[in-house]
């Protein structure tokens, strides 16, 4: 009688090349993961870099606004003394009640111009300030708002 003979399947080569794939795959994987975690750990280190930068300039400018305005408001401090000294004695000068009415008409025409011109420039260096003491924080909120958009 012939025999028959059963050939039996060397598994080991199968079973080696399947795990050595799965691990290469798990390996370029992990690499890749990494990779990209490196990436946006250094996008989020610049962002919030970028921002400490927005606020230390957004300082800087409104320390610099303030002064401006405190010299701007002390020269119109002096001269409004300088001004209310020369009324006074304009006053003292005064010969009769006419002319002391007349006077004062005209005193406070000037002033209520003055105060009017004054506040007009006041609220507009204010604004000027808080637009561009605001300016570098609203660019990085812009950032952020693209930033944003690309992740959703």
């Amino acid at each position: 009688m012939a025999t028959k003979t059963t050939k039996t399947t060397d598994f080991t080569n199968v079973v080696t090349d399947t795990l050595t794939g799965a691990v290469n795959e798990m390996q370029t994987r992990a690499q890749s993961a990494y990779e990209k975690s490196t990436e946006a750990m250094s996008e989020m280190t610049d962002f919030a870099k970028g921002n400490v930068e927005a606020v230390v300039e957004s300082g800087k400018l409104l320390v610099e606004g303030v002064q401006t305005m405190g010299t701007t408001y002390a020269d119109e401090a002096k001269t409004a003394y300088e001004t209310a000294t020369a009324d006074i004695k304009e006053m003292a000068s005064i010969k009769s009640p006419t002319d002391l009415f007349q006077l004062q008409g005209k005193i406070m025409r000037r002033n209520f111009d003055a105060m009017i011109a004054a506040t007009t420039k006041n609220t507009d260096a204010a604004m000027k300030l808080a637009n561009d003491a605001v300016a570098p924080i609203s660019g990085r909120v812009s950032v952020a708002t693209e930033k944003m958009s690309k992740v959703a």
